[in-house]
C-alpha cells in the first residue's frame, strides 16, 4: 500500500467540498441526524440535488447509473458529505439494495425501481431480523408459499429500521420448509402499501422512533418481484452482506465525533478553565486522535485490497467493523462526559422541532446523550462483534 498523498485523490476531495459549498442548501446543512437516516423530506431533497449534479448512486457503477467512483473516492464523499453537516442518503437502497438490484435484478425489476431511487422517490427499508432469528439469520420463519403467479407471506419482521417511512422492502422468506435452512430462503421485493402489511413503532433507548415490528398477514406478493431463483435468498444475502469491507468503521462518523470533542474542549468550562486545559482531558482526546488515526489507516489498507478484489479484505473489513463499532460506543460517551451535568438533560428529540425556550446548553447538547444510546446498538447491527470475530478466526486462523 502507497501512504504517499495521492493528486488525484486531493483534487476530487476539493471538487467534492466545492459542490458542497455551492449546493447544499443553508436549511439542511448541520441538522441533527439523530441515528442513521435524516427525516424524508431533507433526505429526499438532498437526493434531487446529488442526482442533477450526476451523483445521485455514488457507490454504483457506470453501467449501472452510478458514478463510478474507487473506493477511496467514496470514502472522501462520504467524509465531506459529514463534515459538511449534508444530509444522508438512503443507504437501505444505496449501499444495501442497489448492488443486489444491479447484480441479481432482471432488466425489467432495475428499470422499475432504478430510477425512483435516483430521484429519491423511492425510499427502502430491509426485512431480515425476526424475533427469534437475529444473529442466526437462516433460521427466519416468515415464510412466503406460492399460489400461482403470486407468493403468500405471514411472518414477523423485527428491528425494521424507518419502515414506517419506506415505500418498499427487501425481504428474506422461507419458500420451501423442507430444505436445508439456508437453501429454503427467497429474497423477495415487497410494496409496503400492500394490504396485510402492520407496522408498529419501537420507541428505543435513544428515545428516538427509527425502529419497528412489521408483521405480515396473508401479503400478496408477485412472484414478478423476486430476486434471482426460489432458494438463492441465502446467496443474495451474503453478496450484500459482503459490500464495502472499507467502509465498516464508519470512519466519517468516528472523524465527527471527534470534531464535536475538539468543539466541546474549546468551549466547556472545568476546574475553573477550558476543558482542554485539563491534563486528564486533554490525554484522552489525544489517546482517541491516535485510535482514529490507526483507523483512518486501516480503511485505507481495507480499501487497497477492495480495488486488488483481495479475499482478506473480508476478514479484515470484520476487525474494522469491531474496532470501529467499539470506538464509536467510547467517542459517543467521552462527548456525553464532556457536557458534565448537562450531558444528562432530556433535550428535544433530534427530529422534533424545540418548543417554546430552548433547555440551557440546549445549542450544544441536544442530541448528544441520544446519540450515545443509539452507538450502544453498533456492536449489534450488520454483525455483532462476536459474529465478527468468528469471521475474524475462521478467515485468518482457519479456526
Amino acid at each position: 500500500m502507497d501512504f504517499q498523498p495521492d493528486p488525484g485523490l486531493d483534487a476530487f476531495r476539493k471538487e467534492v467540498r466545492a459542490f458542497l459549498r455551492e449546493s447544499l442548501p443553508a436549511d439542511l446543512a448541520g441538522k441533527p441526524v439523530g441515528s442513521v437516516r435524516s427525516v424524508r423530506a431533507d433526505l429526499v431533497r438532498w437526493q434531487r440535488i446529488l442526482n442533477e449534479r450526476g451523483w445521485g448512486a455514488p457507490y454504483w457503477p457506470k453501467q449501472h447509473e452510478g458514478t463510478g467512483w474507487s473506493v477511496m473516492q467514496r470514502l472522501v464523499f462520504d467524509e465531506e458529505c459529514v463534515a459538511a453537516g449534508a444530509p444522508t442518503q438512503d443507504g437501505f437502497a444505496h449501499k444495501l439494495f442497489g448492488p443486489v438490484l444491479n447484480e441479481f435484478g432482471s432488466p425489467e425489476q432495475q428499470a422499475l425501481h432504478r430510477p425512483l431511487i435516483l430521484s429519491g422517490e423511492r425510499l427502502w427499508c430491509q426485512g431480515f431480523s425476526e424475533p427469534g432469528s437475529g444473529s442466526d439469520l437462516a433460521s427466519l420463519s416468515t415464510r412466503a408459499e406460492r399460489d400461482g403467479d403470486h407468493y403468500i407471506v405471514n411472518g414477523q419482521k423485527i428491528w425494521t429500521s424507518y419502515a414506517h417511512e419506506s415505500d418498499w422492502i427487501f425481504l428474506l422468506v422461507r419458500t420451501n420448509a423442507d430444505a436445508k435452512k439456508q437453501a429454503g430462503i427467497s429474497f423477495l421485493l415487497v410494496d409496503m402499501a400492500t394490504p396485510g402489511i402492520t407496522v408498529r413503532p419501537i420507541r428505543s433507548i435513544d428515545d428516538c422512533h427509527h425502529l419497528n415490528e412489521t408483521f405480515f398477514d396473508n401479503v400478496r406478493v408477485p412472484v414478478a418481484n423476486r430476486i434471482g431463483e426460489e432458494g438463492e435468498g441465502w446467496k443474495i444475502t451474503k453478496f450484500l452482506l459482503n459490500n464495502e469491507h472499507a467502509t465498516a468503521a464508519d470512519l466519517p462518523i468516528l472523524r465527527r465525533f471527534l470534531a464535536q470533542i475538539r468543539s466541546l474542549a474549546r468551549s466547556e468550562h472545568s476546574g475553573g478553565g477550558l476543558l482542554i486545559e485539563q491534563p486528564e482531558f486533554a490525554q484522552k482526546l489525544a489517546r482517541f486522535e491516535a485510535e482514529v488515526s490507526a483507523i483512518a489507516t486501516m480503511v485505507t489498507r481495507v480499501a487497497a485490497m477492495e480495488e486488488d478484489h483481495s479475499p482478506a479484505a473480508h476478514a479484515m473489513g470484520s476487525i474494522l467493523k469491531v474496532r470501529g463499532t467499539e470506538l464509536q460506543q467510547r467517542l459517543s460517551e467521552f462527548i456525553v462526559e464532556a457536557l458534565g451535568d448537562y450531558g444528562a438533560v432530556a433535550y428535544p428529540e433530534p427530529h422534533d422541532p424545540a418548543l417554546g425556550e430552548p433547555l440551557p446548553h440546549q445549542h450544544a447538547g441536544r442530541g448528544k446523550a441520544n446519540e450515545m444510546f443509539f452507538r450502544r446498538a453498533s456492536t449489534i447491527y450488520g454483525g455483532t462483534s462476536e459474529v465478527q470475530r468468528g469471521i475474524i478466526a475462521k478467515m485468518l486462523f482457519q479456526l
